[in-house]
């Protein structure tokens, strides 16, 4: 085949955007590896992939089903049967209504002001900042 044209590959896939959309995809595929089906003769990805559309070198349902694959973002997964595996059942606590009881709660530390500034001061280095600068070494850099 010479040259490939739309007319060429509109008898295959009807509908002109649909085949632009397979064409790219498949193009696509040729440039991450995929094995070419026509020969090359130099010509670029995309015109290959519209000769193996217009050859039916390529099935358009396989290209279809790989392109829809391609724009999904929620792939479906199949849940495993009931009967597969076993359920476990997990120990959870029903909600209860009124007062918690409060021996199961999270113990969190309170601190007060106080003790947090003086963690605070506790990590604050001896030094002053200030220092830094005036050592002899750091005056020759400047």
């Amino acid at each position: 085949m010479a040259r490939v044209t739309v007319e060429d590959c509109v008898d295959k896939v009807e509908n002109r955007f649909e085949l632009v959309l397979l064409a790219a995809h498949r193009a696509r595929a040729i440039s991450g590896g995929s094995a070419i089906t026509v020969d090359a003769e130099r010509d670029k990805n995309p015109v290959i992939a519209l000769r193996e559309i217009a050859e039916q070198t390529v099935q358009t349902e396989d290209m279809r089903e790989g392109l829809i694959h391609s724009l999904q973002k929620n792939v479906e997964v199949d849940e495993p049967e009931a009967g597969a595996a076993p359920v476990v059942q997990s120990e959870r606590r029903l909600p209860m209504l009124g007062r918690d009881d409060h021996s199961s709660d999270t113990q969190i530390d309170v601190l007060t002001e106080e003790q947090l500034l003086r963690g605070l001061e506790s990590m604050t280095p001896t030094e002053p900042s200030a220092q830094i600068g005036n050592n002899p070494r750091d005056r020759g850099s400047r």
